[in-house]
């Protein structure tokens, strides 16, 4: 391999994320490591570097020229996930500051220097038990933004992002309200599309889902009044308009059980951006207003307050 593939190799085994393991990754390594194409893994060293030292070592040394304007790219994508990950350190200047500098850490300019050699699978290990990789480091704090929601006497997990935080906020907040005692049949996350999906149930119902059928983001059932709940939340795929009304019909064609069609919001400014989409004869519900539901059914609810 040439030393820019190798470069990748080293950012790969180290545990860099993919974004990471770029050209433009590669040559901010090799700069930092001053390590010229024909120069040995254990030459590397780890002097203080400027952002444009980058630029200027990729040039001479390996014809590769970026613009001035690439400076941002190197410290956005590649300084600020290196020194996340423990494998440089800057020197405490004020980011905005002529003199502010990174180098490799001593650390790790020991574990680059066994990179292609037999010495090197066993420097990684050695290193891994004191440092996590910059990818352990992600996922961990994915887990920790996970959002728990208890679904049919079940603890699950959400992934964070403001189409789930509406999901969870349907099953702990509409549901108990305005479809007590129901069972939650189907529900997807931004992630792991299909979270809750009780197909046997679906089926007896009459509702068959096939890989073409875009289902609503929560289905409900209500066995004491046989209904079902179709809500879709709005930060997914819009709201319950016409169309999405005519699709959900056709998919549920089968179903005897009397059917609710709910559109989702998390606030009024969101529902004004939509409410002319939406299609008559459904519901919303406002989850910053979870006691309250706004009918666009005529008659049905017409007459006198009590």
């Amino acid at each position: 391999m040439d030393k820019v593939a190798e470069a990748k190799a080293f950012l790969k085994s180290f545990g860099m994320p993919d974004k990471q393991q770029s050209d433009i990754a590669a040559y901010t390594l090799l700069t930092l490591a001053h390590l010229k194409p024909t120069d040995a893994w254990n030459d590397a060293t780890n002097a203080w570097i400027r952002i444009h030292d980058v630029l200027q070592f990729t040039s001479e040394n390996y014809g590769k020229t970026y613009a001035e304007n690439s400076r941002e790219t190197i410290r956005k994508d590649c300084m600020h996930q290196f020194r996340q990950g423990a494998l440089i350190e800057d020197n405490g200047e004020a980011t905005n500051s002529p003199n502010y500098r990174y180098r490799i850490t001593s650390e790790s300019l020991k574990l680059i220097q066994t990179f292609d050699t037999s010495e090197w699978e066993r420097s990684l290990l050695r290193y891994r038990l004191y440092h996590k990789s910059l990818i352990d480091k992600y996922n961990s704090k994915k887990k920790l933004e996970m959002m728990p929601v208890k679904i049919n006497g079940r603890e699950l997990k959400f992934s964070p992002g403001k189409h789930n935080a509406l999901q969870k906020a349907i099953i702990e907040q509409f549901a108990p309200r305005f479809a007590p005692g129901c069972e939650c049949l189907y529900v997807g996350d931004t992630i792991k599309k299909d979270l809750i999906q009780d197909t046997d149930k679906l089926k007896e119902l009459g509702l068959e889902i096939t890989l073409h059928d875009k289902m609503p983001d929560v289905v409900l059932y209500r066995q004491d009044k046989d209904w079902i709940y179709f809500v879709e939340a709005v930060t997914s795929v819009g709201p319950m308009s016409p169309q999405r009304i005519i699709e959900i019909q056709d998919m549920t064609k089968n179903v005897t059980s009397g059917k609710i069609f709910v559109t989702a919001f998390p606030d009024r400014a969101t529902y004004k951006k939509f409410c002319s989409d939406l299609a008559w004869e459904t519901e919303v519900w406002i989850s910053a207003y979870p006691d309250h539901m706004i009918h666009l059914n005529g008659d049905k609810f017409f007459g006198p307050r009590q």
